[in-house]
């Protein structure tokens, strides 16, 4: 009879070996820009060669299984990837991914099938559910990579998983003209990427194929998810922030309006994959820098990120100010354009966003999930209230206004909280 696995621990050899935070920042910056363009693509593709009634069908659908999905990543791989005493290995966080991932796809479906829409929206939603379902099979292992400090291999992930699903969409829309066949082909394509590029990371990690092995011990199972609950609720709300808009855009007007404003949005998310490279690489550099007392190099680097997301949401704002009707109709089509002053409210909440969104980060590293829960939930009240008082009178800018106002809460609600356990964490240990 065979010895049952070893888990993957930080103390058996491995033949990768951890890269610089400049490094592993290259190649984070790369693997989500390739990966953020692809994704783009296929809303400019739809835009461009359909119609924004499918745009806000694809954006409906993200809106449903976006929440979904990251509940059930119960940020796994935040709480993986800054587990420096090594609490929990590899199998714990595989074996419990693969628990939620499977709940959340039932969820979806019955989501779709309940909501009373037509038969080709709730197909598309399903299949849009199964590849952010292999997705989310993925991120756990990137969770892994990221503890060990090797974002190349995340990075890429990334190219080979946004390249191959925007050219299986692509080849299936030009070929089919349906929506539904190329959601299947992301679908195939994640699915592909995770198990032929992504399993073969943990291989790497822990030198055998038994590396990929789950441990399904229940009890810690159960602690570990009781760890997650707190952030993958905080992680959804903030996904619900995002939503909400699309929700109540789609019930006030129709899935028109709802594309014109989803393809607005996404210009102005531009900047977050910088902001989202920075974040991933600095976390890991964080977490060990609160672990080991040394508050200085913490401090110094949350102000260089700091800095970095305003510099970036800055030019963002006066980018749209400038040249925001010939962006949108350069990316998609005249009739975009316009949307220009949505896009300019719309930089301006997500600019803001792009600087107090490491201190989310910082408390992330501090193993302090639990605190940012309180501070979505009103953040989503805010969101909620707002886009369904100004929808009437303002239309879309009204719904941008309430993200920024949202924001704005968030942003203060960070800093007070990151400014607290400063004074106080020093005193407790």
């Amino acid at each position: 009879m065979s010895n049952p696995a070893r888990p993957l621990t930080e103390h058996q050899p491995a033949a990768l070996h951890a890269l610089s935070l400049r490094a592993n920042f290259a190649w984070t910056l790369a693997g989500n820009i390739v990966y953020a363009a692809a994704q783009w693509g296929v809303l400019v593709l739809l835009a461009k060669l359909a119609s924004p009634e499918a745009v806000g069908q694809y954006a409906l659908g993200l809106a449903i299984t976006a929440p979904v999905m990251l509940f059930a990543s119960m940020k796994l791989r935040a709480l993986q990837a800054t587990d420096v005493r090594h609490d929990y290995v590899f199998g714990h966080y595989f074996a419990l991914r693969l628990v939620t991932t499977l709940a959340a796809l039932a969820a979806i479906g019955t989501l779709a099938v309940i909501g009373d829409y037509r038969t080709e929206l709730i197909v598309v939603i399903v299949l849009i559910g199964l590849t952010r379902a292999f997705d989310n099979l993925s991120d756990i292992i990137y969770g892994l990579l990221q503890q060990r400090e090797r974002m190349d291999r995340i990075a890429i992930s990334q190219i080979l998983q946004g390249g191959l699903q925007l050219l299986v969409f692509t080849v299936c829309l030009m070929v089919t003209q349906s929506t539904v066949w190329s959601m299947a082909g992301m679908a195939f394509a994640s699915a592909s990427i995770t198990f032929a590029y992504d399993a073969r990371s943990v291989v790497l990690l822990g030198g055998r194929w038994s590396a990929l092995t789950p441990i399904w011990d229940w009890h810690r199972l159960g602690r570990l998810a009781l760890r997650g609950i707190a952030p993958g609720l905080a992680i959804t709300l903030g996904s619900l922030m995002v939503n909400i808009p699309r929700y109540v855009i789609e019930h006030r007007f129709d899935e028109r309006e709802l594309g014109m404003f989803a393809a607005v949005g996404a210009v102005a998310l531009v900047g977050g994959t910088v902001v989202t490279a920075l974040g991933q690489s600095a976390s890991p550099r964080l977490a060990k820098h609160y672990a080991a007392g040394a508050w200085q190099a913490f401090d110094g680097l949350l102000l260089r990120l700091i800095g970095m997301g305003a510099a970036l949401g800055a030019a963002g704002v006066a980018v749209t100010l400038v040249a925001g009707p010939q962006l949108l109709t350069l990316l998609y089509r005249p009739e975009y354009a316009e949307r220009a002053d949505v896009l300019v409210w719309m930089m301006m909440a997500y600019g803001l966003q792009f600087a107090y969104v490491f201190l989310g980060t910082a408390i992330n590293a501090m193993r302090r999930f639990a605190v940012q829960l309180p501070v979505q939930i009103v953040s989503c009240l805010i969101v909620a209230g707002g886009s369904m008082v100004l929808i009437g009178p303002y239309g879309l800018v009204g719904v941008a206004w309430a993200l920024l106002g949202a924001n704005l809460f968030e942003a203060a609600a960070y800093a007070a909280t990151v400014g607290y356990i400063r004074r106080v964490e020093p005193k407790a240990r």
